[in-house]
């Protein structure tokens, strides 16, 4: 059957403005103010982060009366600041280890426990507080257990007699950071990897159960693997918050700069160091490269991480 054509309809599409009905103009969009809530923030990273950095930088280029020069900078392969940045490099990868490590157990552990169960709302809100407990509380709180007169030290003497400070007061070197940087390392390890671990889909356990799989195989073959880009960010986001750690270290160090920031503070307040003006400078250079270069290194490995957990 042939259905005949609708008289006109070739003539009306072929004149103009009769073929479709005209669309009215787009609404113009009145200007969002949405972005004025970001101003508080935006001022504060300016003030305290960029302004800070911009003027830490510059500093290590120029001369106490503003001449430009680089023999700031060439303090940065002197051996004693290269000492420094040595002790702030293996004391950072030790406790950045040592608290992914235990960090990711304590996770682990609380994996199997419901989130809004008592025990893991408890380690969830501890580990939140004993992240941010450092500084001077944290310092007098470990001189207090294990100075040289310390609770727990005079009781090792007195009562087993062992001296734990028979090879020297290791508690206020170098050495003495290493459990004061553990101690916020593990919660910092708990708060930043537990949301990877607990993205886990059942669904691949489930999988693996079906197609004859048992746990070990799992984790070997489908945890582990898709664990380890969230579990070596949080290690370099560790060894971050190590090497830029300073008040603890400057309350418990009390002689000398044996790590970046002590140099740095040594530098601010005594400018004759190793006889160049604005060492501070060049020495915040080499701290914010060698934190800008392992932070960029955390954005590459979390943005692998994030395609799994979205």
């Amino acid at each position: 059957m042939t259905i005949a054509p609708v008289p006109g309809a070739d003539a009306a599409a072929s004149v103009p403005g009769l073929a479709e009905p005209a669309r009215p103009a787009p609404a113009r969009r009145s200007p969002s103010w949405a972005w004025l809530g970001l101003t508080p923030f935006a001022l504060y990273v300016l003030l305290f982060l960029m302004l800070p950095t911009v003027l830490a930088i510059g500093s290590g280029f120029f001369t106490k009366d503003g001449s430009f020069t680089l023999h700031n900078v060439e303090a940065l392969i002197d051996p004693v600041v290269l000492n420094t940045f040595v002790n702030s490099a293996w004391v950072s990868v030790l406790t950045a280890v040592v608290g992914a490590v235990v960090g990711a157990l304590v996770c682990y552990a609380l994996l199997g426990m419901s989130p809004e169960g008592g025990v893991r709302q408890s380690v969830d809100a501890a580990a939140g507080v004993l992240a941010q407990f450092g500084g001077v509380m944290l310092a007098f709180a470990f001189i207090a257990t294990i100075g040289i007169q310390g609770v727990l030290t005079l009781l090792l003497k007195d009562s087993f007699g062992i001296d734990i400070f028979a090879d020297g007061n290791w508690i206020y070197e170098v050495p003495g950071t290493i459990l004061p940087y553990i101690y916020f390392q593990i919660p910092l390890m708990v708060i930043t990897f537990m949301p990877a671990l607990a993205a886990l889909k059942p669904q691949w356990a489930e999988a693996n159960a079906t197609l004859g799989g048992t746990r070990g195989s799992f984790w070997l073959r489908v945890g582990l693997p898709v664990l380890a880009p969230s579990f070596f960010a949080s290690l370099l986001l560790l060894f971050a918050n190590a090497f830029s750690s300073y008040a603890t270290a400057a309350a418990l160090i009390s002689q000398g700069s044996q790590i970046v920031p002590l140099q740095i503070r040594a530098a601010l307040t005594s400018e004759t160091v190793l006889g160049r003006e604005n060492l501070a400078g060049a020495l915040a250079l080499g701290m914010i490269i060698v934190v800008g270069v392992v932070m960029a290194l955390y954005s590459l490995i979390q943005r692998r991480a994030a395609r799994w957990q979205s």
